[in-house]
């Protein structure tokens, strides 16, 4: 049993009834939603950086010149946060139960990247405030059916269990204590800004997610309060096993101690792909299952070119077979596919976990 209180009971109570009554509708991919508007530099920096450094901090007359920032979507939350406000909005109103933050890379890993590891708290703060706002205000129009904000928490470009080098096999391009505090740091963000729910996802090498957790367990000790634990891996080719060598049954075998919320699996497949591996998950799990694939395998191009129908048609069989309690889409899925899979899962009965009683406690 765990020994805290929820940080918020009313919303995760809210949420917990949602979860028993139906399967619960994830949203879509940002990356795509962003990319349709063609950003340019200037968009991504705004007036903020639009010197070349961040005129908010201290040091702010330092050159940033080389560090274009074009690409760094989760930089949009200060620069344009109209633009991902409305994104979250367009699926909420697709039929999205929960909206994802936009804070896939916001750890001090990821931002490194652009050189603004200073802004890792902000962006994960503002990240999980204009996901909230845009929950409630689309909440406030249906109140009998709320909206969850989900604090996301990003695999980062590193991984613990095995060397970027082939000629040396024991190095690691980042250990375990690293990944405590970065994960820490960013947590403590999405919590400042009201995210609902905190999901670890996209993990390809469960030492991360084992580190992402732990520091969930630290921070949540630390406040005296918790929130409720998504988990979700991605299977990362045919062979059904992660970068890091485990089949589903292992990745729930090696996090289960973490009582989720839900584990499941996004990204790198399409829902055909993904099938066999979420059900040997929902044959296993104690708590909730979810999925989130891709609009099928990414074309020549990189370009995902399953339909909405065609998605939904797949996942409509997952929960039919009674394998889901939350679904969505990744990369290349859209206000249009999440409101085919909304229509798709609506009315049927969402998974039984063998055992969740104690979650609730």
């Amino acid at each position: 049993m765990h020994p805290l209180p929820w940080l918020d009971p009313q919303r995760t109570t809210a949420l917990l009834a949602a979860l028993d009554a139906r399967i619960l509708v994830l949203d879509g991919a940002m990356g795509t939603m962003i990319q349709r508007h063609d950003l340019q530099e200037a968009d991504y920096r705004g007036a903020r950086f639009a010197e070349g450094h961040d005129s908010l901090a201290a040091g702010a007359g330092e050159p940033r010149e080389g560090h274009d920032q074009k690409g760094n979507n989760d930089l949009l939350s200060l620069t344009r946060p109209d633009l991902i406000r409305d994104i979250h909005t367009a699926y909420l109103e697709a039929g999205a139960d929960l909206v994802e933050t936009n804070t896939f890379n916001s750890t001090a890993i990821s931002l490194a990247d652009y050189h603004l590891q200073h802004l890792v708290r902000e962006l994960n703060s503002e990240g999980a405030r204009l996901a909230r706002e845009a929950c409630a205000a689309v909440e406030a129009r249906t109140p009998e059916r709320p909206r969850f904000a989900v604090g996301v928490l990003g695999p980062t470009s590193r991984t613990a269990s095995i060397s970027p080098d082939v000629n040396d096999p024991g190095f690691r391009a980042v250990d375990f204590d690293t990944l405590v505090e970065i994960y820490s740091e960013a947590a403590e963000g999405l919590i400042d800004g009201g995210a609902d729910a905190l999901m670890v996802e996209t993990i390809f090498d469960t030492l991360n997610a084992k580190a992402a957790l732990f520091s969930l367990a630290r921070v949540f000790d630390g406040r005296g309060a918790r929130l409720p634990v998504m988990i979700s891996g991605t299977i990362t080719d045919a062979s059904g096993r992660t970068l890091s060598g485990q089949t589903a049954e292992a990745f729930w075998y090696s996090l289960r101690h973490a009582r989720p919320l839900s584990i499941g699996l996004n990204c790198a497949l399409g829902a055909r792909e993904l099938r066999p591996h979420v059900e040997a998950l929902a044959g296993l799990a104690d708590c909730r299952v979810s999925a989130h694939p891709n609009a099928g395998l990414p074309n020549a191009f990189g370009e995902y070119d399953e339909t909405p129908d065609e998605m939904a048609a797949t996942l409509r069989e997952f929960a039919e077979s009674g394998l889901l309690n939350i679904v969505g889409g990744c990369c290349g899925t859209t206000p249009d596919h999440i409101r085919a899979i909304a229509g798709a899962v609506a009315g049927a009965a969402p998974r039984r976990p063998a055992a969740v009683a104690d979650l609730a406690a």
